[in-house]
């Protein structure tokens, strides 16, 4: 890499850095106003939800670094320009495009290390901080229902009263059906307790029915092995929203859903948007060189870089909006994720074509 690109990059990097701590202190205050209404539920203090608050930290970084890679982008080149040294940078040769090719590197290495922390930093630690704070005031993960969770299992439906913060399972009931649609047989269990080694669940206080042509009969047993497609992953799904979890619980979930015939198109969405949203961070970039470029020698820096974080928000909410619209028509989410990407790279590229032609 020669010396200008370095000394671009570490520009670049900089104000990103400064500006990605300004962003990740004031979520943290939100987030710090957010869990204030939780404090005294079940002896849940103050030490205990600034813990929930720096968990959540790394999935806060995961959404906002295209925002500070944008803002820190515009306040470096910006800078330079009002300090004729991007004028300098041009007069020895360098040309607009050749700057544009160092920040979409620079940004491409970004987006590889931002994938890399959302696939294996961010959705741990929001899990980690949903089943912290569920440990800290004694709640329940789930109970989507009145009579509790309940889930597609094959032929069999299984209903679960209570899902705890450590995976145990509370009041089961597995309902199954034979092939033409009729109850076979019904087990109830106290409580259930995942094994890793066996990579099944121990059922306890376990009672079972069966339907035979030759009457009902109940078994009762202390102990029963329980294989299914409910597991800690598909559980982890409870305590996180599709964006924040990590492609391969994703992938795994989309699966489950598909194998039982329920629709997927959320999740699709999510998996397909979470690994390209990183590669935002490259156009990101490349759209502040027009309007940083261009400012200075305008008079109208400052008018420049607020339509510069303008153009990025325009983006976020292309996303959302072609996201929602996309859930609503069942368009692909290939599309969905990968249009509004295009359209703004030709946006940039559009832009920085005409800066540099000027």
């Amino acid at each position: 890499m020669s010396l200008l690109a370095r000394y671009l990059a570490g520009q670049v990097l900089a104000a990103s850095a400064f500006v990605l701590l300004a962003l990740l202190v004031l979520f943290a205050f939100f987030d710090v106003m957010k869990e204030l209404g939780s404090l005294g539920r079940n002896n849940y203090e103050l030490g205990q939800a600034a813990v929930v608050v720096l968990l959540g930290m790394p999935g806060h970084l995961f959404e906002i670094l295209p925002v500070a890679a944008l803002i820190g982008s515009l306040f470096a080149l910006s800078r330079l320009v009002g300090n004729s040294e991007y004028a300098v940078m041009r007069v020895s040769g360098l040309s607009n495009w050749r700057v544009a090719g160092y920040f979409a590197v620079i940004g491409t290495l970004l987006a590889l290390l931002v994938l890399l922390f959302g696939e294996y930093v961010a959705p741990w630690s929001e899990q980690a901080a949903q089943r912290y704070k569920l440990s800290a005031t004694r709640s329940v993960v789930a109970q989507q229902f009145r009579s509790g969770l309940w889930v597609k299992d094959g032929s069999a439906f299984i209903n679960v009263r209570e899902v705890m913060p450590d995976n145990t399972l509370r009041g089961i009931e597995i309902f199954n059906f034979d092939a033409a649609g009729e109850l076979g047989w019904i087990r109830f269990a106290g409580q259930a307790n995942w094994r890793d080694n066996h990579q099944d669940w121990d059922l306890q206080q376990v009672m079972e029915t069966r339907f035979d042509t030759d009457g009902i009969h109940a078994v009762r047993s202390e102990h029963q092995e329980w294989k299914s497609v409910l597991t800690p992953d598909i559980l982890g799904v409870l305590l996180v929203a599709p964006e924040q979890m990590s492609a391969r619980t994703l992938w795994r979930y989309i699966a489950h859903l598909k194998q039982n015939n329920q629709s997927a198109t959320r999740y699709e969405l999510a998996l397909w948007s979470k690994s390209i949203s990183p590669f935002v961070i490259p156009i990101m970039m490349l759209i502040a060189m027009p309007f940083a470029i261009r400012g200075p020698r305008t008079g109208g820096t400052s008018s420049m870089l607020f339509l510069g974080i303008l153009a990025g928000l325009g983006f976020h909410l292309l996303s959302r909006l072609f996201g929602h619209l996309g859930l609503l028509n069942n368009w692909p989410a290939p599309l969905v994720a990968v249009l509004p990407l295009l359209i703004f790279l030709a946006i940039a590229l559009a832009g920085i074509r005409w800066v540099d032609r000027r």
